[in-house]
């Protein structure tokens, strides 16, 4: 079981992000960390276990109004350790070549099924698909055909996100079923160690998680403990392809 920290970054700080509603969101105040600074709240995630890996939503690149590119480059240079799962909207795979980066195309955004062709191969592709409530954000040709996912796939629930509501098992768990051998994330709902375990048991290869870090109810302790299994059993990473996947997306103000 992976756990991924994530962070949701407007106007060069980290939001708290909460059931999806972006016009709710304020910067982040969290005991980890002395700002919202994006770099600071990586910082105060990595006094919590030493992550592999941090999932950034670019709200402003999602909501094409901008994009925080400077902060998120900031990022890869000073962590050079880590890898980032990068959401900018349309403009994801922009970023392909830089290093240690995996984009993240979210379903949301994309115009049809056809138009993922061109990625699911690609092994630094992350495909998100999104949720709110039981209404499937994307073309129902996505949702309905898994040959056309990629080799990473997040589940990812909007409404759960930041509410403490806990993951949607049920989901996440068709959608294991139907991914093959691909690796499967749950994103929405964590609360602690339980959830996780849960996960785990059902198959999920790691989750996406922020208030349980935030507020401690994932502790130091849980987090080595899941991440010397997730060692155990072995995660390699993909290689880097050379090439950015030419996608056909559709642009809308849509929460994430």
């Amino acid at each position: 079981m992976q756990i991924i920290p994530v962070i949701d970054i407007r106007s060069g700080a980290v939001m708290r992000a909460r059931a999806g509603d972006r016009d709710s969101y304020k910067p982040i105040s969290t005991p980890l960390a002395a700002t919202s600074a994006p770099a600071d709240v990586v910082a105060g995630f990595l006094t919590l276990h030493p992550f592999e890996k941090i999932y950034i939503a670019d709200l402003d690149a999602i909501e094409g109004r901008g994009d925080n590119r400077r902060e998120i480059g900031a990022l890869t240079e000073r962590f050079p350790s880590l890898r980032f799962m990068v959401d900018a909207g349309a403009a994801s795979c922009d970023g392909r070549g830089a290093a240690r980066v995996d984009c993240v195309i979210g379903s949301e955004c994309l115009r049809d099924g056809d138009s993922l062709h061109a990625a699911k191969h690609d092994p630094n592709v992350v495909l998100s698909l999104d949720f709110r409530d039981d209404f499937f954000m994307g073309p129902d040709a996505l949702d309905e055909s898994p040959k056309l996912w990629p080799r990473q796939i997040i589940v990812m629930t909007l409404t759960r996100v930041g509410v403490s509501a806990g993951p949607d098992f049920a989901r996440v768990s068709q959608i294991i079923e139907r991914a093959g051998d691909r690796r499967v994330f749950a994103a929405g709902g964590v609360r602690g160690a339980d959830d996780l375990e849960r996960l785990e048991a059902i198959g999920a290869a790691g989750a996406l998680a922020a208030t349980a870090l935030h507020n401690g109810a994932l502790t130091r302790a849980d987090l080595d403990r899941f991440a010397s299994a997730h060692k155990k059993k072995g995660s390699p990473e993909a290689p880097l392809s050379s090439e950015p996947p030419k996608l056909s997306w559709r642009r809308k103000d849509v929460s994430r």
